[in-house]
């Protein structure tokens, strides 16, 4: 169904309830059981709270633990990372419930929320576990978490309830208000669709919260404003506008034109009697690689999935008709890839694992906001399921689908003493290396993929290993690789060893965001495609970016546009849907001479007026743009 502006405040009135009786609920919560209150950021002392059992009682030290790592970071006091804990709490358990209902419209999920207590999973669960998990509402909490534990396998940045952003659950009060809302008639036809959990991200933030961090302050004061303020949903037709001039017009391109997505690509711009000449040799899918770069829910990479479907199906048969030589490993890819005629048996083979590899080699997504990031993951997740339920192969029989490429852009941790008791576990240069990296991360959490930090590495590599390295050369750039896997596997282990310092884990895990983002920043794309953030420069990073991007400073949006073509290879596609102003004020003529003629060369462009961007009071153009 079409997400009209009816349908959209549909849905938004069901966010705004659902948020408003989770924050209530948590609040209480903490105030009542944890000996944390939000309004004042009182701190009462564990042993004074003689009422908890012996698992509240280590939520209780879990939730002070997380409370100290946010507090590490400079500028966040206890009222402050309280009112987080309770925001992301909310948000966390809204997403899970919204991804179990959109899973059963889907078919991939036996009912477990529609229908609330009446759902057939937990009524047939409830028949086998009989009385001995309690009352109804008990044995429903019981139920929901072995789901969540199961689904965790998959999609642990969501469903894992040990995390620090999904550590509360609702009591049966407000569970039952909150089924109630999810399963009432008006949206139960949303949970089909996949933009519905998109569109819940969006509202999550309210408009009204967005006004008044615009009237306190003209630009960013802060990575979370910045998030906020830049929340507007990208139109399904708009994304496939660009995709199909982007990712699909370089397969036309690679292919000679002789691809079925000529004909799918509604948007494609063709003309009637266009023939390109085809690549010496088509390049293997594996290869190729796109960035969303403020990717939000994903909604450019959910549309490019279904081409990328298309598009390894198409490879197969070329390989049959060409040889597998006909195919480019090289160009974005390794040694150890084989011809796809090597590695499975038949085309059925090939299609049943797609999913898995579209999500491990194809697209890749950056947000500095861990929501959208956890957000982006689920989307993703949900289409490869919706992928294998369409192609009826079972659950037991769908491959294990990896980690993914969707990175949150946090901050590194703060914590000076773990620092120094990780480092201490390090040998002297690996320990010196960790320091400088998460020194030159510093600037991750606003910055996000805007942050060179593959440029800043080689200076930082020659200042540790001096004369222990020559890095950074071609044949050297295996030596960063191989102190970032010991540094990966020392956060790893040091996580592990100090869980039962729960503060230790968040440490580790905020440090591996970061060695991913260098990863991300390390690689070259084909494709890059984006609704980005406009307007001012956060003011604590303005004068940085101003140095770094000095034919783009004057809005985020042309910084996005030069960092995206420089983390491009040559002759691969931008598109990029942002204010048209930037193509005619004559603030921005720096940026049209060097980065759009200068760098690349348009090639499509739709000037889409105003109203495009949900409430966002800006006249858009949505265009694609080519690397010379």
């Amino acid at each position: 169904m079409a997400f009209d502006q009816a349908t959209r405040n549909r849905l938004q009135r069901f966010v705004n309830e659902a948020r408003k009786t989770l924050e209530e609920e948590f609040t209480r919560q903490l105030q009542l059981d944890y000996g944390l209150d939000p309004a004042s950021g009182t701190v009462t002392p564990i042993e004074n709270l003689r009422h908890l059992t012996d698992a509240q009682r280590e939520t209780a030290r879990i939730l002070r633990d997380t409370l100290a790592h946010y507090c590490a970071s400079p500028g966040t006091d206890a009222t402050a990372g309280l009112d987080r804990i309770v925001r992301e709490q909310a948000f966390t358990v809204l997403n899970r419930l919204a991804a179990l209902r959109m899973a059963e419209a889907r078919g991939l999920l036996i009912e477990s929320v529609g229908n609330g207590y009446q759902a057939k999973g937990f009524q047939l669960y409830s028949r086998l576990a009989g009385a001995g998990l309690g009352e109804t509402g008990d044995a429903y909490r019981t139920y929901l978490l072995s789901v969540f534990d199961e689904l965790s396998q998959d999609l642990p940045a969501l469903f894992d309830r040990y995390s620090p952003q999904g550590r509360l659950f609702p009591r049966e009060v407000a569970l039952v208000q909150l089924l109630t809302l999810i399963n009432h008639g008006e949206i139960d036809p949303l949970w089909a669709e996949d933009e519905t959990i998109g569109w819940i991200y969006q509202y999550f933030n309210s408009k009204e919260e967005r006004k008044a961090m615009r009237e306190a302050s003209q630009a960013p004061r802060n990575s979370r404003e910045l998030a906020v303020r830049n929340q507007f949903f990208t139109p399904r037709y708009v994304v496939e506008f660009l995709v199909d001039n982007t990712l699909g017009r370089l397969w036309f391109n690679w292919t000679g034109g002789q691809t079925s997505l000529r004909d799918r690509c509604q948007y494609l711009l063709v003309k009637p009697d266009e023939q390109p000449e085809s690549a010496r040799r088509l390049r293997d899918p594996r290869t190729i690689k796109l960035l969303d770069p403020a990717c939000g829910s994903m909604h450019f990479g959910l549309y490019a999935f279904d081409l990328f479907q298309e598009i390894y199906r198409e490879t197969w048969e070329w390989e049959q008709t060409h040889g597998p030589a006909a195919l480019d490993r090289e160009t974005g890819g390794g040694p150890d890839l084989k011809p796809l005629l090597e590695t499975y048996v038949d085309l059925d083979a090939l299609l049943r694992d797609v999913p898995r590899l579209i999500i491990e080699h194809n697209i890749y997504g950056v947000d500095i906001d861990p929501r959208a990031a956890q957000i982006a993951s689920l989307a993703l997740w949900l289409r490869a399921q919706r992928a294998w339920h369409e192609a009826g192969v079972k659950s037991k029989d769908r491959p294990q689908v990896g980690q993914g490429h969707v990175v949150a852009a946090v901050a590194p941790p703060a914590e000076v003493d773990l620092r120094k008791r990780f480092m201490e576990e390090l040998g002297p240069l690996d320990a010196e290396l960790f320091e400088q990296t998460l020194f030159m991360l510093k600037g991750l959490p606003e910055l996000g993929v805007l942050l060179k930090v593959e440029k800043e590495l080689p200076a930082l590599i020659r200042k540790v290993f001096g004369e222990h390295g020559a890095l950074f050369r071609a044949e050297d750039m295996e030596q960063w690789q191989k102190a970032e896997a010991r540094l990966r596997g020392a956060l790893t282990d040091f996580a592990r060893a100090a869980r039962s310092t729960y503060q230790g884990r968040l440490f580790a895990d905020d440090a591996l965001q970061g060695l991913r983002m260098i990863d991300h920043c390390r690689e070259v794309f084909d494709v890059v495609v984006m609704n980005p953030p406009f307007g001012a420069l956060a003011a604590n990073t303005k004068e940085e970016l101003i140095k770094t991007y000095p034919s783009s400073k004057n809005d985020l949006l042309a910084i996005f546009v030069e960092r995206g073509l420089e983390m491009m290879r040559a002759g691969s596609r931008l598109g990029a849907i942002t204010s048209r102003t930037c193509f005619f004020l004559k603030s921005f003529a720096a940026w049209r001479e060097d980065i759009v003629l200068g760098v690349a060369k348009p090639e499509v462009m739709a000037d889409l007026g105003l109203g495009v961007m949900d409430d966002a009071l800006v006249e858009a153009a949505a265009y694609a743009l080519e690397k010379r």
